[in-house]
């Protein structure tokens, strides 16, 4: 299963740092809990990630407060594609199964 969406880049702050992340639009979340029946930890779910030229693989977290899984962007994938806070940003996701 594979989503693409446009979503912008929020700060998630904790105590020791600063992470960014963007939220998975709802009903994509409702298809990727619909689609796997495997979580991790947390209810993680692991995806193969897409931002421009640069894709990793990274796993969905869930968020109560949100209602939908969060996407982590590493520092390096930010810097690499320019993706900025608040600034849209395409991202395309696919589930791993393992």
């Amino acid at each position: 299963m594979q989503v693409t969406f446009e979503a912008e880049p929020f700060p998630w702050h904790s105590d020791k740092t600063s992470w960014v992340f963007v939220a998975v639009p709802p009903d994509d979340a409702d298809a990727i809990d619909d689609a796997t029946s495997m979580t991790g930890g947390f209810g993680s779910v692991k995806v193969a990630v897409q931002i421009g030229k640069t894709s990793w693989t990274t796993s969905l977290f869930p968020s109560k407060e949100m209602e939908t899984y969060v996407l982590p962007l590493k520092k390096a994938v930010r810097q690499a594609e320019g993706v900025e806070v608040g600034k849209p940003v395409e991202v395309t996701i696919e589930l791993v199964h393992i």
